[in-house]
């Protein structure tokens, strides 16, 4: 993601950038902002008159949902916009209705249908209705913005006064897992029409979206400074049961280690970019949360022989995932990370247990390279040096895979490069040996099958169609089949066979680590929007 931006034009781009933007690695210099008062939010009654301070690393662009992809943005767009389905707390493996009250997929995948609650109302008082559903989504697809490919080659309809139904081209059982992203929230159509908003790339409204809201959320835009800081406020007429605890929150721009002095000393409640390291030293009356996040971090060796005839001998990718001490890998990462079973991460459907993550095994290891008739074999790691990845390094990773790799008679060389000449050989599939992430575009498995041959990410592995037949049977058949149980079990398979047999080496899935003051509650991370605001209470 370029900075989380992840989105680009071009699916394959939002692809390749994807695992490198979701990081909040390119902070911003720290910036307090101005104009508003911040002081602290106490615990007591009253609540709803405190303020909350919350500061970040931004990775910020717009407040507008149909041109907003970014983390910090969607952290913003949660807060300000309802959507037609939503997450119970962290868990993302069943969307739940919000704006809608119930939804239906086709046995076939290609439409879903969605019944609309009754009651709900804007920030102005004026009542949800299909029209702005239609208006809304539409919007996000026809602006062509970085959110768009979220529905591609889906079509918008209102079916009745309070029914809309999405028909996808193709079957689409990501559908449910797609519309809960803060991108798609429900605009108050009327009033984006007032303000130059079209459904098309003529559309003038995002100037007025970065200045007022024009939500059913939770809170409203007070003000808003994609370099320094944005205020959210309370919205009095909130539709929904739990209303807002804060009456104000401020989102600060702050590099890390600012993040944590603030927090300690009471002028923030909430720290979002904390290391591993950082996070130890933590001091007084702190909450931490540490928890896996949904970034992958992997090795890619590739299977283009004109590429490296070493990484593309089975025996060797066998050697390579063999010999990689993935314990030893855990105790860089810190506190909260875990293995990564496979490729989907753990708190996704379909996802490995982790009983079923590959183990170190030096001596089958031994055994790989010496079957594989390479004498002495010799391989080139390139990673991006100028990258970190909640806060850590892959300078790091990659040496500690040298040393393993050298253990089993695998010499690995290492070449870090910056981001962007990094990628450049990522994408173009000229790397021997990767070291990367991939981070999900949305919580769904189906994100997970650019991994297969003639894939996006395949491809990047030289890993060409018909590579594996039976594979490749198996991600059709996860694509279009309905039904979390079933599409349980193919994912599963499909991880399985590329654990024994794929080009690509699952390493570790890092600590996402959160300090917040005691007075704070109801914080849980979540991999999409990292931080429900409107969750959050006062002790």
């Amino acid at each position: 993601m370029a900075t989380r931006t992840r989105r680009r034009p071009a699916r394959q781009a939002r692809a390749a950038l994807l695992p490198v933007l979701l990081t909040g690695a390119l902070s911003l210099a720290a910036c307090s902002g101005g104009g508003t008062s911040t002081t602290p939010a106490q615990s007591g009654s009253g609540s709803a008159s405190k303020t909350l301070v919350m500061d970040a690393s931004f990775t910020l662009k717009t407040a507008d949902p149909g041109r907003n992809y970014e983390p910090t943005g969607l952290i913003i767009g949660k807060a300000l916009y309802d959507t037609l389905l939503t997450f119970e707390g962290s868990d993302v493996t069943k969307p739940v209705p919000s704006l809608a009250e119930s939804y239906e997929q086709s046995p076939d995948g290609k439409t879903l249908t969605l019944k609309l609650k009754q009651g709900a109302t804007f920030s102005d008082g004026s009542p949800v209705t299909a029209d702005d559903v239609v208006f809304s989504l539409n919007r996000v697809r026809d602006l062509k913005g970085n959110p768009s490919f979220l529905l591609d080659g889906v079509e918008v309809a209102k079916t009745d006064e309070t029914t809309v139904t999405l028909t996808s081209k193709t079957p689409n059982p990501a559908l449910p897992f797609i519309l809960p992203n803060p991108a798609l929230g429900i605009l108050n159509s009327k009033v984006v029409k007032a303000n130059g908003g079209t459904a098309d790339d003529s559309d003038k409204a995002e100037q007025y979206l970065n200045g007022a809201s024009a939500g059913s959320g939770p809170y409203e835009l007070e003000s808003f400074n994609a370099q320094s800081q944005v205020v959210l406020k309370a919205n009095p007429k909130y539709w929904g049961a739990d209303k807002p605890a804060y009456g104000k929150v401020v989102l600060r721009n702050v590099e890390s280690a600012t993040q944590k002095l603030n927090v300690q000393r009471g002028d923030s409640q909430v720290a979002l970019d904390l290391s591993g390291d950082q996070i130890k030293t933590v001091s007084g009356n702190m909450r931490t949360t540490k928890t896996a996040s949904a970034n992958m971090v992997f090795l890619l060796s590739n299977q283009d022989p004109s590429v490296s005839k070493v990484t593309s001998n089975p025996k060797i990718v066998e050697a390579i995932r063999k010999g990689v001490d993935y314990q030893g890998l855990l105790e860089l990462a810190g506190e909260g990370s875990v293995q990564a079973p496979g490729v989907i991460p753990t708190m996704l459907l379909g996802a490995l247990p982790p009983d079923q993550a590959v183990k170190r095994d030096v001596e089958g290891a031994k055994a790989a390279v010496a079957a594989s008739g390479v004498a002495n074999p010799t391989v080139k790691l390139e990673y991006p040096s100028d990258l970190t990845l909640q806060g850590l390094s892959f300078q790091p990773f990659a040496e500690r895979i040298q040393a393993n790799l050298k253990e089993v008679g695998i010499t690995v060389d290492l070449a870090p490069a910056p981001v962007a000449t990094a990628l450049d050989n990522y994408r173009n599939g000229k790397e021997e040996l990767g070291l990367w992430y991939w981070g999900p575009d949305y919580p769904d498995p189906t994100d997970y099958l650019v991994f297969l041959p003639g894939k996006t990410v395949g491809l990047r592995a030289g890993w060409k169609p018909g590579a594996d037949k039976e594979l490749e049977s198996l991600g059709d058949k996860a694509a279009s089949t309905i039904g979390d149980d079933t599409r349980k079990q193919l994912y599963t398979d499909i991880q399985s066979r590329l654990n024994a047999s794929g080009p690509f080496i699952p390493l570790i899935q890092p600590s996402q680590n959160i300090v917040t003051a005691a007075s704070v509650t109801g914080l849980a991370f979540h991999p999409v929007w990292t931080v429900d605001v409107a969750a959050l209470g006062v002790k």
